[in-house]
Formats: C-alpha cells, structure tokens, sequence
C-alpha cells in the first residue's frame, strides 16, 4: 500500500520542499499542524464514510440509495489515498510510518470482520471489492507519476502533452463506443420522436476496458483441465458403462436424486436444496462383473475414479415411454383461456401447421450492449441466421425490465404478472405440459425458480407446484460441494454461481454440463429419430437458465461465449429453427459493480436487457394475417450486411417491436399464444410480442414503475 516510500529516518516530522511536494502538503507544512493530527483525521474520515456506505439491511433500501453508498465510498478511498501519500512524501519518523500503517491494517481489518457479506442486504465483501479497484489503480497511478517526475526534465510539459493526446484518444474512442451502443444483430435502435430515448448522458466508459480488466487478479479464467481416465455412458437400456485408465483404483458412482418432484418446502436454495442433493445422494461401488442398472428417473451420475470425476447425464424415461400428462381438474389451465379465442386452423395454410418447439435460454443479469461486448462469438452466429429462409430472427433494443433483480422480472415473464392477485399461480411451463407439450428445465444454479421467486404464492409447500411437475429437470449436477459450497456462503466472490472467477466443475464450465444435458434433450425430444417417437410426434419447451452474468466484474459471461455460440449455430445447421422458436433473452442488465455504481451508463444497461428470438418463417407470414390496418403498411425493410457479399433487403414484420418498448409482460403473453396454438386467446396474441404494440409507449403504458424506467419520451 506504500509503493514508493523512501523517507529518511531523521527525527525531522516536517514534509520535504523538493518539486514533488503538491500544494495541499506546503499548506500543511506551512501551518506547522503536527502530522498525527491529519492523519486521525483523513483515517477517521475514511473510516466513518466506508462505515456509512455499509449501510443497508434490506434490499430496497440499498437500490434506493446507491448514489450515498458509492459517493461515501469515494470519500474513503480519497481519504485513505491522502494519508498513503503522506507516508511517501513527508520525512517522518519510522516509527511513526509504521505506526500509520499498522493502525490502517488493523483498521480494515476490524471493518472486514464488521462486514464481509457478499449479498445485498449485508454487502461488505462488495464494497471492499469497489474499494480495492479504484485505490489500488488510483494510488499506482500518483505512485508513479511522483517516480517519473523525479527522474524526468520537463515532465510537467510531456505530462500535459500525454493528457491532451490521451483524452483525444478517449474521447474518439467513446464516441465510436457511443455510435455502436445502439447497434444490433441487424439493425440500430433508432432515435425519433415517437419513441422514448434512454434516460441521461449515456457515455459507455466500460467499452473502454479490455476483456477481463476488472477481475484479472481473480485468477485465469478458464477451467484447468483434470486428467480424465474415465470414459462413462449410459446405454439406452440405462446401463452404465465405465472405463477407468487408473489400475487398480476404486470406482464409484454417485446416483444423483431426481429433483423434480420434490415438495417446495424442500426446495429452498438459500438454506436447504444443495445439502438435500448431497444428502439423498447414494454413492455406489461399480464393478465390471455385476451390470449397473440406473432407475428409471435418475437423470445424471457421478463417476469417480481415483483423482479423476465426471458427469455422466441422460434423458430418462425416453419420449416413447413418456405418458402423456393429464392435469388436475381444479387448476386445468386449458378451461382458463380468457376472451376471444382465435382458431388457427381455420386458415388452410396453417390447419396442418402444429404447435412449434420452444427453447427459452434465460441469461441472468446481461444487458444487450453486454451481450454484443462480451459475446462476439454468439452475435457473430445469430448474425447468419438473417440467411435462413425458413426462420426470422428480431432483436429488441427497447426491451425494458420492471424490476430490480430476478425475481420482478421472471414473474412477469412467467406468470404475467409481478404481484399474483390470486393464490396458487401457475407458471408458463403449466400452460405447455397441460396441452401435451414434453416440458424440461436445466437450472445451472442449483435452485429452483418456483420457489425461489413464487414459492409463497402457493398455499401448500408439500407439493413441487400445485402438485404438478415437469417431464424433465436437471438440477442436482450443479449441486455439487465442488461447485456449490456446502458449509459457509454458497454465494461468495471465489466460488459458487456468483463467483468473479470461472465457474467450473470436473474440468469443464459448469454451463458446458448444462449444454451437455440440452444437446441430449433436442436428440431425444425430436420427432422422426425412431417409430415411437414419430407416432408421438409432441412438440416440447424446454427453459434453461445461466448464471454467468450475475457477477459484479462483468467479465464472467464472456466464458459461456463459446459454447453459446456453438449450440445456436448446432440449431442453424440441424434445421430445427424451422419448427422452433429459439428465444435468448436475459431477465435485467448487470445491477452491481463501478459501472452500475456510479454511471448513468450502467442504470441505462440494468434496465435494458438482451432479447432475441427466432420464429418459423410460417409463424412470421401467420403474424401479418392479425396485424391492425394501421399497421400493415410500417414492415420494416432491414439491411443486413454480409461480409465480402452484397447488401441483401430483408422483410422483418417482427422489426415493428423491435423499436417499440417492450417487457417481459409481452413475453408472457408470446409464451401464453404458443402453448395454446391454434387456439389462442386473442387477448393474449394483443399482448404478445406477435402483435405491433402501441406506438409510442410510455413507462406506465408498458407497466414499468416510475422507479425503474429509464426510457421516456422526450
């Protein structure tokens, strides 16, 4: 924390007069105030702000005073980075230098143990993180500039000379950041005056940062891989099959629970689900002489073998022994459509046309302008998608968040409304299985939505969710202590589904085991792979949800790049995108960090998060069947630039929405529509991102409360 000191051990208490004294220090000098009385001051300063920034207690209260706590942050850096400069540039005695440095060491230290929480409420370990990364650049900056000035002539004239041609260089450097914030897959987010305008000075000074700027001191972020000498599957028959290249080591099998029926009561993740994983784990001895027989139900194992460990997942029971769900009467969503409803069918074109698949990947905590930073790869492949003639694809620049966190946004998306008016509340995912859809979900967090978010909706805690399940779920991997700490906090900055580092499991990224188990769904779910599942045929929604966003560096996400990017360019060249619509969209930007902290750039990102989606070309021309008079004229023709190809016109009747303000609300009534397809409620389809919404929406048209909406009409 010193850096540079180099005083004298001469008795002298005064500060030197050499160049390198700045003009508050001759100040101090001159008054001849003894040095012990500035620094009580500066560190009881520092102290009393970096107290006041712990404020807190409740979620509402921290989003509600943000500005206080970062400003009272800053104040305790400047503070603490006055009293380091002191130590460097005043002659003082050892004893006392060390004296100084000593009571700052004791005195972080007593503030860390005060508060090291790493969770809104109690957010200590958050603020010592916003601490560290401005001081320590802050203070290496003045460290070296008080070297160079030593050692340089004229430094004073290069100095002002870099600063000139730095801040031309910054300044170009945000206005191409500036210009490229409102660019998309295919298009811009346009400025009129019809449509409201983000809120303030939107200046992205984070596009500045190189990848991993803001956590490489957190450690390589990749996974390292583990020797893997085991080769595992399960057989169609659910035998398991291992091979060990260790002589002579034991193996054993983990058989992981199956989750997905377990009451709510159990499922809590703050306190319960991950020990009850472990808990109802059975762990196995595996031999070669005695086949090793899965239950029907265990979706995912694991295999150890010496050092070595790995998952091995399956989809189980197979879609030809899937019975078909029948719901319980009393809450049948089928007798719950509301208004008109349209029939579909009654058009020739689409009377054979059955209901498509639906793949929902819910990246948590990333906004658009963060998807097109971090994930280069993945809009480099959804870009190609704009060649298919047999799919659409629409990115919203307006879509716009109603809350603050996870849990106001995904209820709106899944429930369609954020404060449910009455008890047992069914989500989405009911409407499709209710109406013969296969129905899976992946949550790569080790928790469950249903509780998490809307657990206190239902009035009975003994049943998954009004005693209904889904086909599939995969939970249970992601449990584990390997990933998932099972003593301590589960949700630190060093490890767990929060952590600043690269979340990694076995050797792999934890999402690369989630993708692992949604290639082995789209194999098995899709019609045509054997007789039994032709004669079936049943179209399936499958929801998968990522964490990598939630994390107060921003640099986490950039990890899931990769296999992002291959599964959606899998789905371009598998054809599924002709029967599927493919949505990736993210509940709300990133909500912690410098970014969000103290710049209107992250509030205006918090608020805006990524949403793309890909419909069948038949659902795109069915859309302009229903569309208002007033609306038929306004499909957007969109330029789409291929690299070394010439500019290509393309019809994008889903573009009407893309410049209009848009919430998950709509994706609600978009989900409601495709479960209920061909006959939908004409409520719904009004409402759904199918249908042009209103022109010229404001924040209380939208339903977005005044205290988030960062886009009005000017």
């Amino acid at each position: 924390m010193t850096f540079a000191i180099h005083a004298s051990d001469a008795g002298s208490n005064e500060c030197t007069t050499n160049h390198a004294i700045s003009k508050t220090t001759r100040v101090l000098a001159v008054r001849n105030i003894p040095k012990r009385i500035y620094f009580t001051i500066l560190l009881t300063v520092c102290t009393v702000s970096y107290l006041l920034a712990l404020q807190g207690g409740d979620l509402e209260y921290v989003k509600n005073h943000l500005d206080t706590i970062g400003f009272e942050v800053i104040i305790s850096v400047l503070s603490l980075t006055a009293v380091i400069v002191m130590l460097y540039m005043c002659r003082l005695r050892s004893g006392t230098r060390r004296g100084v440095l000593l009571l700052v060491l004791c005195l972080f230290t007593a503030l860390y143990l005060y508060d090291h929480g790493e969770r809104f409420e109690h957010h200590g370990f958050y603020n010592l993180l916003v601490f560290l990364a401005i001081f320590i650049p802050l203070n290496l900056v003045l460290a070296a500039l008080h070297i160079l000035r030593s050692k340089i002539k004229h430094f004073t004239a290069y100095f002002i000379i870099a600063l000139v041609v730095g801040g031309a260089a910054t300044t170009a450097s945000l206005l191409h950041y500036r210009r490229i914030f409102d660019q998309g897959i295919h298009g811009v987010l346009e400025y009129n005056s019809d449509e409201c305008t983000w809120v303030g000075r939107n200046i992205p000074f984070v596009d500045l940062l190189p990848n991993g700027a803001q956590n490489f001191w957190a450690g390589l972020m990749y996974c390292k891989r583990e020797q893997q000498d085991i080769h595992a599957v399960i057989d169609r028959n659910g035998e398991l099959h291992i091979k060990c290249g260790i002589r002579d080591s034991e193996i054993v099998v983990d058989v992981l629970p199956e989750t997905r029926e377990w009451p709510l009561r159990e499922k809590d993740y703050w306190k319960n689900l991950n020990k009850l994983v472990i808990k109802r784990t059975i762990r196995l001895p595996y031999n070669h002489t005695t086949p090793f027989i899965l239950n029907d139900t265990t979706q995912a194992v694991v295999v150890r073998c010496g050092s070595s460990s790995t998952i091995v997942s399956r989809v189980s029971p197979s879609i030809s022994r899937l019975p078909l769900y029948t719901p319980p009467l009393e809450s049948d969503t089928r007798t719950k459509t509301i208004g008109e409803v349209f029939n579909a069918s009654s058009s020739l074109e689409y009377a054979n046309k059955k209901p498509p698949n639906v793949i929902y990947l819910m990246l948590d905590a990333v906004s658009r302008r963060q998807f097109h930073r971090k994930l280069p790869q993945s809009v480099r492949v959804l870009q190609t998608l704009q060649d298919l003639k047999h799919s659409h694809l629409a990115e919203l620049y307006r879509y716009h968040s109603v809350g603050f966190s996870t849990d106001n946004n995904t209820k709106a998306a899944y429930l369609g409304e954020i404060f449910p008016k009455q008890r047992n509340t069914l989500p989405v995912w009911a409407h499709f299985r209710d109406r013969g859809f296969v129905t899976a979900r992946i949550e790569s967090g080790c928790d469950d939505w249903t509780k998490g978010c809307n657990g206190g909706n239902y009035e009975h805690q003994d049943f998954a969710v009004s005693n209904r399940t889904l086909d599939y779920e995969l939970i249970a991997p992601f449990c584990q202590p390997e990933f998932y700490p099972n003593v301590g906090n589960a949700f630190g900055n060093f490890k767990g589904p929060y952590s600043i580092t690269a979340r990694c499991l076995f050797g792999k990224y934890v999402h690369d085991w989630a993708f692992d188990y949604l290639y082995k769904l789209r194999r098995e779910l899709r019609p045509g792979r054997n007789k039994a599942i032709r004669a079936k045929d049943r179209p399936y929604m499958i929801t998968a949800t990522f964490f990598e966003g939630h994390e107060g560096t921003g640099e986490v996400i950039h990890t899931l790049d990769s296999a992002l990017a291959a599964f959606i360019e899998d789905m371009r060249d598998s054809g599924e995108l002709k029967d599927t619509v493919l949505i990736i969209a993210a509940d709300h930007g990133l909500h912690m960090g410098l970014n969000f902290a103290y710049l209107q750039n992250g509030r205006i990102e918090h608020q805006n998060p990524f949403f793309a989606m890909s419909v069948p070309e038949w659902l795109h021309r069915f859309t302009k069947t229903l569309q208002p008079e007033n609306e038929q004229d306004k499909h957007r023709q969109v330029k789409v630039k291929k690299e070394n190809k010439e500019s290509k016109w393309r019809d994008l009747p889903l573009a009407i929405n893309e410049q209009r303000l848009i919430t998950p609300f709509e994706l609600h009534h978009s989900f409601r529509v495709l479960a209920e397809w061909p006959k939908f409620s004409m409520e719904s389809w009004k409402k759904s991102l199918f249908y042009p919404q209103k022109k010229g929406r404001t924040c209380k048209d939208a339903g977005i409360g005044s205290a988030f909406c960062m886009c009005e009409r000017s």
